[in-house]
């Protein structure tokens, strides 16, 4: 948005929280505002500061992006209260959209096709609970404001039902400030597939195709492209034309996005409507040939959309997909992470795009989503864009913390993806928790580890005491062997490592074995070849923790060759840490309680998403150090139990 607006001649201000003081946006700007502390409610989520930031710096305009209060139409209404112009939609238009449950209604009456559900007034657990059954299951739990995937909850059995409404409400009060609900048949197998709508003060409402965003988890969007592989043009001018119409109902001015659930017939059902910019825009703009930011200031300030329908349609030209690269671990339920970006290289090439904030040296909070850079791709053809998004995210190294770089090459890969033959259950079928949670380095990678560790210490020698390179691996007596002791993820690996002339590496770990010679190495990366295989590692070093990116795979490793031993299940003596930073929201346990293993100890909400911790042991809670409302940091105790002594497996 700053470069777009720049580009257009404008000056530009940023707001910014104690969390993003040091983060790309305010350095781009021309000026920046602070606006608060780290949590978005005394920051973000604050429409006096942010209109008393834009008034003190003479701004004309606010453009809310797409989050926070992007969606909220007391923001719109106090902008334009303020003499200021919301780059957006009215105010009453946001109104009549952003509860999902009016909006519904509102589609119905305007001939859209809509799923069927609940969406009335009462919202007794009793009610909605009574509607949910007399629906169908499945159906799909929806929180009736906001967007993201935030509390939704697809419930197959009525045993699950009032835990999973309760569950919905609570994530959607935190992420919203609106418990209310809704429910729906859940389609299942379906695609789900949005149209780009732009609309302006002159009556013109038109559609630029549609995104297909079916593969998800946790209904949060991975990957989107566009167009759709299985939208005919006879399918999209439907669709679009009942976009506009839904636009039209409520005089729709500048960017939006309308939802649908597409069914394997063909039929194709309302969803919602999101009355902002969206993240997975630019693949709409790469196909289309157009900046709807642009568009934005343009209409904004009174003028017409730039081009018409038949001009929109004729430009469509080629296919983009975009990736979410996130700082998450897949292998642990997709486990929001943060912490310092020790390395961020984004990727280039032909059709590449990249959309980030993300710096070397950088710090990821907390406080805010999981979603840290959108890498796109362009090709004349699906086929041609699939390849470069996968060649791009070869070429990505984000070290510090786990991100889902990898799972993301993974899903391009997968054939279905590639034939085009995905739903939104497309994750859950091909792509089980319990097969990624098994996922894990290979001896190849503990292997160029260790010579990480090496190549990294030599090469600093070298440097500091102006070494020859001949000077390298250089021994008075004959060569030893040094042991290693690697972890990762709590498991400890040993490796022996025998060097010889600083560049051939003997590696052993039980019975296997491997030949590593290096060439070509200069900090941060090196060249090598093992087993007839050439590749080449990168990685980054912060004193007893080294990432690599190498061999299809970036893994952290922790050096504990000279660390005590640990405990080898986190939490088996009973004591329960915090997995990340985050703010506890529920606290079940108290100092007295006999806990089974299984049972929920607390909630903890971390970068939009709860996390119910659950107890790894049975026994006797002898420590709750913790309150709801609580700011808690990654490995700070927080439970404390008395195991039982003998712990039974709970299924």
């Amino acid at each position: 948005v700053i470069r777009g607006a720049r580009k257009a001649g404008y000056q530009t201000v940023a707001v910014y929280s104690d969390a993003d003081r040091a983060s790309l946006h305010v350095s781009e700007a021309d000026q920046a505002v602070h606006i608060g502390p780290s949590v978005a409610a005394e920051s973000y989520l604050r429409v006096d500061k942010i209109i008393d930031a834009a008034v003190k710096t003479g701004a004309g305009a606010i453009h809310p992006g797409y989050g926070f209060l992007s969606e909220r139409e007391d923001f719109a209404k106090a902008v334009a209260d303020a003499g200021l112009v919301f780059i957006g939609p009215k105010a009453e238009s946001i109104a009549a959209m952003g509860n999902k449950s009016a909006s519904k209604n509102l589609m119905i009456a305007a001939n859209v096709p809509c799923v069927p559900g609940y969406q009335g007034n009462d919202q007794s657990d009793k009610t909605l609970a009574k509607e949910a059954v007399k629906i169908g299951f499945p159906v799909m739990v929806k929180a009736a404001a906001g967007g993201g995937g935030r509390g939704m909850r697809l419930v197959f059995e009525e045993k699950n039902l009032v835990e999973q409404i309760q569950s919905a409400r609570s994530e959607a009060e935190n992420a919203f400030g609106n418990g209310e609900l809704l429910i729906e048949k859940a389609v299942t197998d379906a695609r789900h597939v949005e149209i780009q709508i732009f609309g302006d003060s002159h009556g013109n409402t038109v559609y630029l195709g549609e995104r297909d965003c079916s593969v998800q988890r946790r209904n949060q969007k991975v990957l989107e492209e566009a167009p759709s592989p299985v939208v005919d043009e006879t399918l999209r001018q439907k669709m679009g034309e009942a976009a506009v119409a839904a636009a039209k109902a409520v005089n729709y001015v500048s960017a939006g996005t309308v939802e649908f659930l597409l069914a394997a017939n063909g039929e194709f059902y309302f969803l919602e409507m999101n009355t902002r910019l969206q993240v997975e825009h630019p693949v709409t703009e790469l196909v289309y040939g157009v900046d709807l930011v642009d568009w934005q200031l343009r209409v904004a300030q009174g003028e017409a959309i730039p081009q018409s329908q038949n001009e929109i349609t004729e430009n469509k030209f080629g296919h983009a997909i975009e990736a979410r690269l996130c700082a998450e671990d897949a292998r642990q339920g997709y486990m929001p992470q943060s912490g310092k970006v020790l390395s961020w290289v984004a990727p280039e090439g032909e059709g590449v795009r990249v959309d980030t904030y993300l710096q070397s040296g950088g710090v990821i909070s907390p406080f805010y989503d999981s979603m840290q850079a959108k890498i796109i791709a362009w090709g004349e053809d699906r086929k041609t864009a699939v390849a470069r998004l996968t060649a791009a995210l070869e070429k990505t190294i984000f070290h510090g913390m786990i991100s889902n770089v990898d799972y993301l090459r993974d899903l391009l890969r997968h054939e279905k993806f590639v034939e085009g033959d995905f739903s939104t259950g497309f994750i859950q079928k091909h792509f089980p928790a319990d097969e990624v949670s098994r996922q894990s380095p290979e001896f190849l990678h503990l292997a160029l580890a260790a010579v990480s560790f090496y190549v990294d210490d030599a090469l600093k020698l070298k440097h500091q005491h102006g070494l020859e390179s001949e000077m390298t691996g250089w021994h008075s007596s004959h060569e030893t062997a040094t042991t290693f002791k690697l972890s990762w993820q709590g498991q400890e690996h040993q490796l022996t490592v025998l060097v010889h002339n600083g560049v051939l590496f003997t590696v052993k770990s039980g019975d296997s074995t491997t030949s590593i010679e290096v060439t070509r190495a200069e900090l941060g990366s090196f060249s090598y070849s093992s087993e007839s295989i050439s590749g080449k590692v990168r990685y980054s070093r912060d004193v007893d923790i080294v990432w690599i990116t190498a061999a299809d795979r970036t893994f952290g490793f922790e050096d504990r060759t000279l660390a005590p031993a640990e405990t080898a299940q986190a939490g088996s003596d009973g004591r329960i840490l915090a997995h990340t930073d985050g703010k506890i929201i529920a606290v079940k346990a108290a100092v007295g309680d006999t806990i089974s293993k299984g049972d929920t100890l607390f909630t903890l909400e971390a970068m939009k998403m709860e996390f119910q911790v659950v107890a790894p042991v049975s026994g006797k809670v002898q420590e709750v150090n913790i309150s709801v409302g609580d700011q808690v940091k990654i490995r700070q105790l927080l439970v404390r139990l008395e195991p039982a002594e003998a712990d039974e497996a709970v299924s």
